[in-house]
């Protein structure tokens, strides 16, 4: 077997506990060092995740000891840390959201171009097993060609205790989850060229919205409806489950509670239980998007083997962010946004 690709992880935050733990799964590579500017939570989660060295400069990447760079911090330290890896010549794989707007987003793309350093946005919806279960069900016809799709995401997590600076977020929801919906629909239902958007503050105090609706339309004149909230109080919760359903010309599929498809088509009507993969480290309520991490993460490396195109590219990603920008003017407009009017958008 090849040698693993010898990563470095920046962030030590709330969500990187899930980045390690998976990397621990991901055949072909391993994580040689962990970065944060606290340095006593550095050598934390080295110790804690055995790994062999910690730094509080993000500049190690120039060191030539790493393959690839899983950066896992604030979507405001983004452009500083990719540009770093580009000057380096790492690939990146890099949390979301992007940046925090689609000017940045753009420029962080253009300079990994045109230095062809490799860049992959960690969008992990897609990479659930129920939703690369579905894609294999729209995929094989048995539905037809899809005409509708409503995708919703709705529980009262509270996200503020571990991420506190969420409350002074002024774009909050459609950037932290919102953001994931709209790759999810364009994953299973193709890219899409205009979209409206309604945004809420419910929780009281709060910069930004914590619930938003959209509504896309699809290339094919397909239409999807996504709403997600932070603020949909349901005893069990929901969280971190994505409900909704997929119609097409021959059936339908419903995305149910407990990671249940069900599926009419031919007259008949069907359902499919969605496993989950079993790993020692995951737990409830956090199974379901605990087990996409290792997934988004070993396409990574499997990509940077083959040299395969990434799903969720740098350049692909600049459709899904247009769309979140979109949906903000839309929200602040009122008004149906043509992605097309966005300046540069490919």
């Amino acid at each position: 077997m090849n040698k693993p690709l010898n990563g470095l992880l920046i962030g030590c935050g709330f969500f990187s506990r899930n980045h390690l733990h998976a990397w621990a799964d991901v055949e072909g590579a391993q994580i040689g060092a962990v970065c944060d500017l606290d340095p006593a939570r550095a050598e934390a989660y080295a110790q804690e995740y055995s790994i062999p060295e910690f730094y509080t400069d993000a500049s190690i990447l120039k060191s030539g000891a790493f393959d690839f760079v899983d950066i896992c911090t604030t979507m405001d330290t983004h452009e500083d840390l990719v540009a770093l890896a580009v000057e380096a010549g790492v690939p990146v794989i890099v949390q979301k959201p992007f940046a925090p707007d689609i000017e940045t987003c753009r420029r962080i793309q253009a300079n990994a171009e045109s230095a062809n350093v490799r860049v992959m946005l960690h969008e992990n919806f897609r990479f659930q097993n129920v939703f690369r279960r579905l894609r294999e069900i729209l995929d094989s016809g048995e539905i037809g060609e899809t005409t509708f799709a409503r995708l919703s995401w709705r529980n009262d997590i509270d996200v503020y205790t571990n991420q506190p600076y969420l409350t002074k977020t002024k774009r909050f929801m459609i950037m932290d989850v919102g953001i994931h919906m709209i790759d999810l629909a364009r994953f299973l239902m193709g890219n899409a060229d205009a979209i409206t958007c309604i945004n809420q503050s419910v929780k009281e105090g709060i910069a930004g919205e914590d619930a938003a609706t959209m509504l896309l339309r699809h290339h094919n004149a397909a239409t999807s409806i996504i709403d997600v909230s932070y603020a949909s109080h349901r005893t069990p919760s929901l969280f971190p489950q994505t409900l909704g359903e997929i119609e097409g010309r021959l059936g339908t599929v419903q995305i149910l509670e407990g990671e249940v498809l069900r599926i009419h088509a031919n007259g008949t009507t069907r359902e499919e239980k969605i496993e989950d993969d079993g790993r020692r480290w995951t737990s409830e309520p956090w199974i379901q998007i605990q087990d996409s991490v290792p997934k988004t993460q070993q396409h990574f490396i499997d990509a940077l083997r083959s040299g395969q195109a990434f799903e969720t590219s740098s350049e692909d990603s600049l459709q899904t962010y247009s769309l979140a920008e979109a949906a903000y003017q839309s929200a602040d407009t009122g008004k149906l946004i043509e992605i097309s009017s966005l300046e540069k958008v490919d």
